[in-house]
């Protein structure tokens, strides 16, 4: 199969999510939706709890990763037979686990290898 016949499929498709003027209209209005409610989260303080506000900008963050995903990068079942998706996916449970490993190490380190209080003996 030549390019300009892939090029030309895609072109006349009609589908809206691979490379679209659409898509990327979408994708931008989300991803600037998704950057400014969270500024106006902090600077507003809506919310009663420093610790909601934070889960929220978390949950909005995980939203515009897949935004980006799906707008801008094209990751879906279709493209690759699947494989990028699955490649993508991979990649997110090997950098979560790193991360979350990280971060679980550093937390026992800091409890268990902190000094004792000095106790003066008689």
């Amino acid at each position: 199969m030549s390019t300009s016949h892939t090029d030309a499929h895609h072109a006349h498709s009609g589908e809206p999510g691979h490379g679209s003027p659409r898509s990327y209209r979408i994708g931008a209005a989300l991803a600037i939706l998704l950057t400014v409610l969270p500024f106006w989260l902090v600077m507003a303080r809506p919310l009663p709890s420093p610790g909601l506000t934070a889960a929220l900008i978390f949950a909005l963050a995980l939203v515009q990763i897949v935004v980006h995903v799906i707008c801008f990068l094209h990751l879906d079942t279709r493209s690759e037979g699947g494989w990028t998706l699955l490649s993508f996916l991979f990649t997110t449970v090997i950098v979560v686990l790193t991360i979350g490993g990280s971060v679980w190490v550093m937390f026992h380190l800091n409890t268990n290898m902190m000094p004792m209080p000095t106790v003066p003996m008689h």
